[in-house]
């Protein structure tokens, strides 16, 4: 009987550090220029496989329907024609529905895994046309760090490391409808607002680092439905953020400082009022190369040559 190869990894939240959003695509996308960023906030995915003559998926303990890390799963089993079993267990830790892309992470965590433990070999502009079928998010979490994306966010392009910060994230439990914040956004959408959107984020990126000011279209609209988001970043912005914003369509806040003594506080300063029934998270953000590294040791004792994305030792 075949041994079964076993890793435990982690699947990193993103926030947005800039997003803007322009006309309505032809495919019924909206096209985006936004600026990715992986955090240390992250759900935790655990993976077997042991080779064998059929093939079986299965996610253990799972209550989410039609889970994305299965999708993921078949996707490369069907890639790298491998045969065996995949036993998976996922445990959630990042809030579902806020603007994080937990859902893509952990389907991107498969992807990068599962070949490595199967001996299969996946190149990454394959890898990345899986993702781009899982989610508009998913190609992102193949790559890490920071990022421009544009078009429906799928076209990434590498920016130098955001300078290091302590963050706080405040998920207050609201739900934001993604479809009805792109429906209230699109009405808005005139052809001389997007030009200046894209001026705009243009500079932003060019002067990266030069602490030009962000933006996240959603905010106006989402806030004017849901008040309590707005508090929670003035509140944020209150405690010492040198950056505040939502992220994604929300419903998640994140608030950037100094000095983790700053961060401390701004997270004991979200203790109830507008966090009723929801949460705070200390996080810090991830770069390029730090991202890389957790993943090296994350298949430790599994991969063979260096490179990105990894190599399976049991490639034949």
């Amino acid at each position: 009987m075949s041994a079964t190869r076993r890793a435990r990894v982690r699947a990193l939240a993103k926030i947005n550090l800039d997003l803007r959003v322009l006309s309505r695509r032809p495919d019924g996308y909206h096209e985006l220029r936004t600026i990715f960023q992986t955090i240390s906030l992250a759900d935790r995915l655990e993976i077997g496989f042991t080779p064998g003559r059929k093939s079986s998926i299965e996610l253990k303990d799972d209550a989410i329907p039609n889970n994305l890390v299965v999708r993921a799963a078949q996707a490369v089993m069907d890639t790298i024609r491998r045969a065996g079993r995949v036993e998976m267990r996922l445990s959630k830790r990042i809030p579902m529905g806020a603007g994080l892309g937990g859902g893509s992470s952990d389907a991107a965590a498969v992807l990068l895994a599962l070949p490595v433990l199967a001996g299969g070999e996946v190149e990454l502009g394959e890898l990345c046309r899986l993702g781009r079928e899982l989610g508009s998010d998913v190609p992102f979490f193949l790559l890490g760090g920071t990022a421009v994306g544009i078009g429906r966010g799928t076209e990434l392009f590498p920016l130098p490391d955001a300078e290091r910060r302590e963050g706080v994230l405040a998920a207050p439990g609201v739900h934001v409808s993604t479809a009805e914040a792109y429906g209230l956004l699109s009405a808005s959408l005139t052809t001389a607002l997007q030009e200046n959107k894209i001026v705009s984020f243009q500079s932003q990126a060019w002067e990266w680092g030069c602490r030009q000011p962000a933006a996240n279209d959603f905010e106006p609209v989402v806030f004017g439905r849901h008040t309590v988001l707005a508090r929670l970043k003035r509140r944020l912005q209150r405690g010492g953020a040198v950056s505040a914003m939502m992220t994604g369509s929300g419903s998640a806040v994140f608030g950037l400082y100094r000095t983790a003594e700053e961060a401390g506080r701004a997270l004991a300063s979200l203790r109830g009022g507008e966090m009723a029934g929801g949460k705070g998270f200390r996080f810090s953000l991830v770069s390029r190369a730090r991202y890389r590294s957790m993943w090296r040791r994350a298949l430790d004792g599994h991969i063979g040559a260096n490179a990105w994305p990894l190599r399976s030792r049991y490639l034949r």
